[in-house]
């Protein structure tokens, strides 16, 4: 019963942000008159792991790119491919997205400096100190 209840927790938490992500994606088009480019940042089940099996942040991504109307950058620096994802390049996907979603608290993305014309979506603590 308690496993059963975490793991609806968890679902839920993971449906509450994938819908935060495109939210922010419709209203950016509005204001922008185009679509978006959003960087989904990390992709693994937990910080500085190449394992992605079970992960929220591969749901989460999964739902994005199938539901929001934008140009997707995935990134996961543990990982050098993926069958259902084209991985992008840390910085680059930094510089080109209009909003940056921070799915996994990888080190590696700690010492990326805010650029404050972004709109970034914390969902792991990324730039909480």
């Amino acid at each position: 019963m308690l496993i059963k209840r975490v793991r609806e927790t968890n679902d839920y938490k993971s449906d509450w942000c994938a819908n935060k992500v495109i939210e922010s994606c419709n209203q950016f088009e509005k204001f922008h008159q185009r679509e978006p480019v959003v960087a989904c940042m990390g992709l693994a089940f937990k910080p500085n792991i190449d394992d992605l099996r079970e992960s929220p942040a591969k749901y989460i991504t999964s739902r994005v790119i199938s539901e929001a109307r934008a140009e997707i950058l995935v990134v996961e620096p543990n990982i050098s491919a993926h069958v259902s994802f084209n991985l992008a390049k840390m910085e680059e996907a930094y510089k080109r997205a209009d909003i940056i979603v921070w799915l996994v608290k990888h080190d590696a993305f700690l010492d990326i400096q805010a650029d404050v014309s972004k709109i970034e979506l914390d969902f792991c603590g990324i730039r909480t100190n």
